[in-house]
């Protein structure tokens, strides 16, 4: 069996095709820059359209927690009924098919909670729904 008796050469990496891409890449992207810069210069009048709402989808339902002496807290501030209504109807113009959680405290009177349901349907917000923990001890 012959043994080898000299050394393989080191394989190469050839560098040229990649930096051939990378210049034409620079080149591209200061032309493309050119470009726009040229069409915000153009002294055109652009069309103005009315608001029609948000073009983002509606975010997740919002949560109303209310506190067992029936104080009412809407993203992590103390509000009223009134601020309640207001701060909801700012959201439902935005977003119509926004929907909140109302989360009521075991020991509190369901009073509280029926009057924060009236206030959300009062300010236009169809998608309620309430917050409840499964007794794990009773099933």
């Amino acid at each position: 069996m012959p043994l080898k008796t000299h050394l393989d050469d080191q394989p190469s990496l050839n560098m040229t095709p990649m930096i051939d891409i990378v210049f034409l890449l620079i080149i591209f992207f200061m032309v493309g820059t050119k470009f726009t810069e040229l069409e915000r210069k153009i002294g055109l009048k652009i069309p103005e359209v009315g608001n029609s709402g948000a073009l983002t989808a509606a975010p997740e339902k919002k949560v109303i927690n209310v506190h067992r002496d029936g104080v009412i807290s809407f993203e992590r501030e103390i509000v009223s009924l009134e601020q309640l209504v207001e701060k909801l109807s700012v959201v439902q113009q935005e977003y119509q098919d926004f929907g909140v959680l109302v989360r009521g405290d075991a020991e509190g009177p369901f009073q509280n909670v029926a009057n924060v349901l009236n206030a959300c349907r009062t300010a236009g917000v169809s998608e309620m729904g309430i917050s409840v923990r499964l007794d794990k001890r009773r099933f």
